[in-house]
């Protein structure tokens, strides 16, 4: 979900402006010399944009209740901004629902205190419900029921995105995931087209060590420690040119070593050794932070520009709108119905199509961006309609014109069409229901699924075959033949 992006924010010449003092939090007035122009990805970083944390806070607010299921991760610019983003949300959020739990949204980042344990309530307990960080979570941390990513900040590496979208795709049926949305308000993936698939080795050159060691210690991956061991090196690497002597001193005396001396274990020695060792020693990042300027104060305007959302659009791959998304669809099923065996099966013969033909389908239709997922979201955007259609129900629509009707709908109206056409014995209704409700779950259900649970327990198909007279192959045929000969 992407809101229409901000325009630069330019402070015309001689024009008075906030510059804040970053050190002390006061709060100056100047005059800008010159013009000073700020394109969007220089936003939160080297200018304070209150208003527009304000609208994208206020906006988020219209498609996230922290009181359903589903977790939302925000990815800020920096860690003074990530203290910007949850005041935003936290007054977004109460001015929509009420006054919510403090503890509902949280800043996590290598700056705040027992980082570990609030890593572990944010992907284990209720609250936080909503985490703004700017790399801590990038990687490495597996919350399956995260189903919102929000970008305040561009991305300069591929990978990078990539690795920051996975932290969404983990399934979570205990919330009934199905998909999750990203929240763009930075122009973000049309800007990522421009850059290599070359994975920068330091994955922000403004985070701290302070950050990256507590990052390290609280890791609990060796993808991610390996991740984080290489951003030390070359950080160290660089820092030695020009580490201060004051700071170097300092450093021997709590690390109990040189620093080229880290470094060279930085490069040899394992990653979960590493973050033991950096335990005992994490006092040494505010000292490889410390600069010669200590006491220079670094001033950032604030942005008193007016801002607003003057659009939000779903993106649906290469369409911009449901309906091309919807058309697109229709357009390949019709094109592939006799090259793609699968498909082929769905719309002309669907009374024999197993689980193996089901799951080539969704593999060729997943491949094209056409989930059942993606489809029902496109549909009740087109439509303004919830349909909870199956993916065969919207190739059949797609390919013949079929009426588009909730899959559950159609299987009661199929299986009640299938125990009125003859009289069956007790037993045999008994099994029918209950290989209905497996339908429901898994759409098709063959001799297969028949052996497998929740039926292999009671005999699989040998024993089933029995009770219908050995002739449950001919039933499960049928039933498949009820299900799509018409319309409920």
């Amino acid at each position: 979900m992407r809101p229409h992006w901000p325009a630069p924010i330019i402070f015309e010449k001689d024009k008075q402006l906030d510059l804040l003092n970053t050190r002390t939090g006061e709060i100056n007035l100047a005059h800008a010399p010159d013009e000073i122009r700020f394109e969007i990805e220089q936003f939160n970083k080297r200018v304070v944009t209150a208003e527009f944390n304000r609208v994208v806070a206020e906006e988020l607010a219209n498609h996230v209740d922290p009181a359903l299921p589903g977790k939302t991760l925000v990815f800020a610019a920096t860690d003074a901004h990530a203290d910007i983003v949850v005041s935003a949300i936290k007054k977004a959020f109460a001015e929509k629902y009420g006054e919510i739990d403090d503890a509902a949204v949280k800043k996590i980042t290598g700056s705040v205190n027992n980082v570990r344990t609030l890593i572990r309530s944010f992907r284990n307990d209720a609250s936080p419900q909503i985490a703004v960080t700017v790399d801590l979570l990038t990687t490495g941390i597996d919350v399956p029921s995260i189903t919102n990513l929000v970008f305040l900040r561009r991305v300069n590496s591929r990978i990078l995105y990539e690795q920051m979208i996975g932290r969404a795709t983990r399934p979570c049926p205990e919330i009934g995931k199905e998909v999750f949305r990203i929240f763009d308000a930075v122009d973000l993936y049309p800007h990522l087209e421009n850059l290599t698939d070359m994975k920068p080795v330091v994955v922000n050159s403004s985070i701290s060590f302070e950050q990256l060691i507590n990052e390290l210690i609280a890791a609990d991956q060796d993808a991610h420690r390996e991740s984080i061991r290489q951003q030390l090196a070359v950080r160290l690497r660089r820092r030695l040119k020009k580490l201060p002597a004051e700071a170097r001193t300092r450093y021997e005396a709590t690390a109990g070593e040189t620093p080229e001396a880290t470094l060279k274990r930085l490069l040899e020695t394992k990653p979960e050794e590493l973050s033991k060792w950096f335990s005992s020693r994490s006092a040494i990042g505010p000292i490889l932070d410390w600069q010669t300027d200590g006491d220079r104060p670094r001033f950032m305007p604030i942005s008193h520009h007016a801002d607003e959302v003057v659009g939000v659009t779903r993106g649906y791959g290469e369409a911009s709108k449901p309906e091309d998304f919807l058309d697109s669809f229709t357009a390949y099923v019709r094109d592939n119905v006799n090259t793609i065996a699968a498909l082929k099966l769905v719309v002309q013969r669907p009374r024999d199509l197993t689980r193996a033909d089901l799951r080539d389908l969704r593999t060729a239709l997943d491949l094209k961006g056409y989930s059942e997922a993606n489809l029902r979201r496109a549909w009740a955007d087109a439509r303004n309609v919830d349909i909870a259609a199956s993916i065969i129900g919207f190739v059949r629509q797609a390919a013949l014109g079929d009426p588009l009707v909730p899959y559950g709908d159609r299987v009661k109206a199929a299986m009640q069409r299938v125990l009125g056409s003859r009289p069956w014995n007790d037993p045999q209704k008994r099994w029918l229901r209950r290989i209905g409700e497996q339908i429901e779950k898994e759409i098709v259900v063959d001799r297969e699924a028949i052996d497998r649970e929740p039926f292999a327990a009671d005999g699989g198909f040998a024993r089933l075959n029995r009770v219908f007279d050995g002739e449950l192959e001919g039933v499960l045929t049928g039933i498949n033949e009820e299900m799509w000969r018409r319309a409920c």
